[in-house]
């Protein structure tokens, strides 16, 4: 018997019954044989799509008291703070604040191939003619030996002004120094300590917040204190040297 399906044209490529139509990236059959589309390369990651380290600031100073308040006032600048090497320990010869601020930033800077801050401060009493100043961390062994021996020898005199001074230096990876900032605290001494803090914090009433700068919270201190007025001097230029956004 006559059979008209004979007189079809037998299926084209693309007519073929295993052809895969569902889009341009599948497998297709042709001529009966399966075709696969090339394999696409996977995009190379761009500088833009790699997650960038913070940059890594050194603080030159082997006082852990020292090093978390700095910290704590960088802290939300985006960087990886850390400390110096342990048991480094570094001479400080310098005839001012800045002069040892420097010659600490730039050997730790030196030693570590990193950005490095380093701070230098000091207690100044009026009557004492500004002493303990540049040797305040050398006055006796402990902070309590430093604290009974101030008020030793500034005894019961009413004439208590005082003011803590700090200076900031920061040393590029070379060992050089490319900034640095001065802040000071003015305040008077107390005939005894208030509150726990390290150094002369306990002695040392500040007018404008009411405590003693040991009772004072890191936001007092950012504010306030010597340092935190030193450290604000600096952020904005740091930012910009270590490429950090504002």
């Amino acid at each position: 018997m006559f059979n008209p399906a004979c007189l079809s044209p037998p299926p084209t490529a693309d007519h073929h019954p295993l052809a895969l139509t569902k889009g341009p990236n599948q497998s297709r059959v042709h001529n009966g044989r399966l075709r696969r589309p090339p394999l696409r390369s996977a995009r190379p990651a761009t500088p833009s799509t790699i997650p960038q380290a913070p940059p890594v600031l050194v603080i030159a100073s082997g006082n852990a008291y020292k090093v978390a308040e700095i910290s704590a006032m960088f802290d939300a600048v985006g960087l990886e703070v850390r400390r110096q090497p342990e048991g480094l320990e570094i001479e400080e010869t310098g005839r001012t604040y800045l002069e040892n601020a420097r010659l600490k930033a730039e050997t730790v800077a030196q030693l570590t191939g990193e950005w490095a801050l380093a701070d230098d401060s000091g207690l100044e009493v009026d009557a004492l003619g500004g002493a303990p100043g540049l040797y305040s961390a050398r006055y006796a062994p402990t902070d309590h030996e430093r604290i009974h021996r101030l008020l030793h020898e500034l005894g019961s005199t009413p004439y208590r002004s005082a003011s803590f001074n700090s200076a900031m230096a920061l040393a590029d990876p070379s060992g050089t120094t490319v900034l640095e900032a001065q802040g000071i605290c003015r305040g008077q001494i107390l005939s005894a300590p208030q509150g726990h803090g390290g150094g002369y914090d306990p002695i040392f009433w500040v007018r404008e917040a009411g405590l003693t700068y040991a009772q004072m919270g890191q936001h007092l201190k950012d504010k306030l204190g010597s340092r935190g007025k030193a450290a604000r001097a600096l952020a904005p230029e740091l930012r910009r040297l270590l490429g950090l956004s504002r």
